[in-house]
């Protein structure tokens, strides 16, 4: 089992490990039983997942000798909401959770945000742990202490900092994931490779093979990569206030392009269409090649992304969407754009009209 630490070194007991291997469910009760932070703990899952996984895990954890309990929440993006917190929140009430009880995150991306949410206001915050199930998660979203819900207004517009005690990545999980949720999930170790690592850029070109068949091997060394990637950069700027915004390579289009499309579009393949979009808009502004842009074209296609925008979706609406997005800075927007293949740049002075047609231009 790898294991890596996260050194937030301005409040030490913020720091904590990611411990990456496969079936180490038994491993990771004992991590938790031996936890001062445990001595109730609450798994929070979706209806899906915890159908899935949740008996099995209730299980290996009860048999550690820990007080667990189990609360669900139904599956979709739609229940990242004020009143799926709120009914959350309702349920420990009634299981009698206090400050000294800790909450579970099972599942993907949304469980993960909206557990930490509750984590980080239920009396005032509470201890969580990350127990990602999808790829999307595993590789980002469970890392980096991000937590948040959705506005009618765009996504993750309530939310806070909130650091996990610890995140546990069991690979066995992805064994259960169908091929367009695998898929998703590429996206975001694409990103490290396109922002941060063209060495894991070139792995990933030359193992589509390994990708598809799922190899457990060359999969693990590309999570364990990712996550290296992410948690360096967390250490870097815990906040999102310097180098991290990087991490948004892609997503600033991505956010708008899930949204409007009622998310039919998932968020794995609204990002890769954003990579898209920021690395034309790239091109179209003189910054990166015309053979680095079909590149990562290349490489979101050849692993079975999208990479064009519907034309269904209109693109002053999705234009509009970007306005609200939560990292716009008064009248700027600033968005990540590349020179090159492992050099990424934030620009907040981009013409309007630039990327309107940088949108239309990818329409089909």
């Amino acid at each position: 089992m790898n294991r890596i630490r996260v050194n937030l070194d301005t409040r030490a007991s913020c720091s904590y490990d990611i411990f990456i291997g496969r079936d180490i469910l038994d491993r990771v009760g004992v991590l938790l039983h031996k936890s001062h932070r445990s001595k109730h703990l609450v798994i929070v899952s979706d209806s899906k997942v915890g159908l899935l996984h949740g008996p099995k895990v209730l299980e290996t954890l009860r048999s550690m000798d820990l007080k667990v309990d189990l609360i669900q929440f139904p599956e979709g993006e739609s229940s990242k909401s004020f009143s799926t917190s709120l009914a959350l929140v309702e349920e420990l009430i009634a299981l009698g959770a206090d400050r000294h009880s800790s909450l579970l995150a099972l599942g993907g991306g949304v469980v993960g945000d909206l557990t930490g949410f509750i984590a980080s206001i239920y009396m005032r915050g509470i201890p969580f742990f990350q127990l990602p199930t999808t790829l999307m998660a595993q590789v980002d979203s469970s890392i980096g202490g991000k937590t948040g819900i959705d506005l009618p207004a765009g996504k993750n517009l309530l939310g806070t900092f909130y650091q996990p005690q610890a995140v546990f990545i069991d690979l066995a999980f992805l064994d259960t994931l169908n091929d367009r949720e695998f898929n998703s999930g590429l996206a975001e170790i694409l990103k490290y490779g396109i922002i941060e690592d063209p060495e894991l850029f070139r792995s990933l070109s030359e193992g589509i093979s390994s990708i598809k068949q799922r190899n457990p091997v060359f999969l693990e060394r590309v999570i364990t990569r990712s996550c290296r990637i992410k948690k360096r950069i967390v250490e870097m700027d815990e906040k999102e206030s310097g180098l991290r915004r990087i991490l948004n390579f892609g997503h600033t289009f991505g956010h708008a392009i899930e949204a409007e499309s009622g998310y039919t579009i998932s968020h794995g393949e609204g990002v890769a269409i954003g990579m898209v979009c920021a690395a034309a808009l790239s091109e179209r502004l003189d910054h990166l090649s015309a053979a680095e842009r079909e590149k990562i074209e290349a490489l979101i296609q050849s692993v079975g992304l999208p990479r064009t925008i519907p034309h269904n979706l209109a693109t002053k609406a999705l234009i509009e969407r970007m306005g609200k997005d939560k990292k716009k800075e008064g009248q700027k927007l600033p968005l990540v754009l590349l020179k090159k293949i492992g050099l990424p740049f934030i620009n907040g002075t981009v013409p309007e009209e630039i990327v309107e047609e940088t949108i239309e231009a990818l329409k089909t």
